[in-house]
């Protein structure tokens, strides 16, 4: 039994302990707890470590190290002696993703040594719905992708993740990796899209799942398509399937400048709890 207040790698044998953790906000911690769920600690099935900070022998924060820095349920005691580990091994992730502001504290202590960033988004409003709005109609030509259609997808993802991230998924592997998860998505289920014509005009996927809650992410309108209604009504298709199959807690984050997605977040229902931070590098 740890006696004092320290920070190490989790072993799988913490399992219980960490998973204690990461139910004390399964809404904001629903991307790791997925992960965790599925591969247990192990760093090889993880795809990283899990730090865990330790306060009179108790496991209090946890910070996942992959190909994101996200840290969970941070006190400022822990987020210094995260800060100083990942300093201390240098920067391995492509981003820094979580909470606004153990977030903002763990960059505070980081940009110096990490610095500068190709992107800060500060304030990421957090939003979640339990219902389906009342006077939106869902979408009907919204379904579930199919494994055959896989190449009509694919091209809308990558045009989703380079206008939000602001690089291609195609780099460095050819894509190889990113059309792995995409193809995942698909065989499980929660990939949707609205196809006309053998193009994709609007698409969402279900991606962190856990038994409290589900978060939707990659949501896209083609340029040409926008201005429609489209995201408002495919939305609406999306959490039909969501709270019917997949969670009763819905959530997804989205970038405070985004108004339009905002705005047809709000009208089928979802409501702010809380504020994401990412630093891109």
């Amino acid at each position: 039994m740890l006696t004092h207040s320290t920070a190490r790698v989790l072993e799988p044998g913490d399992l219980d302990a960490a998973l204690a953790v990461l139910d004390r906000d399964p809404v904001a911690n629903a991307f790791v707890t997925s992960r965790v769920n599925v591969a247990g600690l192990d760093p090889w099935r993880l795809g990283g470590e899990m730090w865990g900070w330790y306060s009179a022998g108790r496991l209090t924060s946890l910070c996942y190290a992959g190909a994101n820095l996200v840290p969970l349920c941070a006190t400022p005691e822990a987020v210094r002696a995260f800060a100083e580990r990942a300093r201390r091994a240098g920067r391995r992730c492509s981003s820094i993703v979580g909470p606004a502001q153990s977030t903002a504290d763990l960059w505070a202590q980081l940009e110096p040594h990490w610095g500068p960033a190709r992107e800060v988004r500060a304030h990421q409003p957090l939003m979640t719905t339990r219902a389906l709005p009342a006077d939106v109609v869902p979408d009907p030509g919204v379904r579930r992708v199919r494994r055959e259609e896989m190449d009509v997808l694919m091209p809308a993802c990558v045009a989703m993740f380079t206008e939000e991230v602001g690089v291609s998924p195609l780099a460095g592997d050819g894509g190889l990796l990113y059309q792995a998860r995409v193809a995942e998505l698909v065989t499980n289920g929660r990939a949707f899209a609205r196809i006309e014509d053998g193009e994709v005009v609007f698409k969402a996927e279900i991606g962190a799942v856990t038994r409290h809650t589900c978060q939707i992410q990659g949501v896209w309108v083609a340029p040409s398509h926008r201005g429609r209604g489209l995201a408002k009504t495919g939305m609406a298709a999306v959490l039909h399937y969501a709270l019917r199959d997949v969670a009763p807690v819905v959530s997804l984050y989205v970038n405070d400048y985004n108004a339009p997605a905002r705005a047809a977040y709000h009208r089928v229902g979802f409501t702010e709890v809380g504020a994401f931070m990412s630093v891109l590098f």
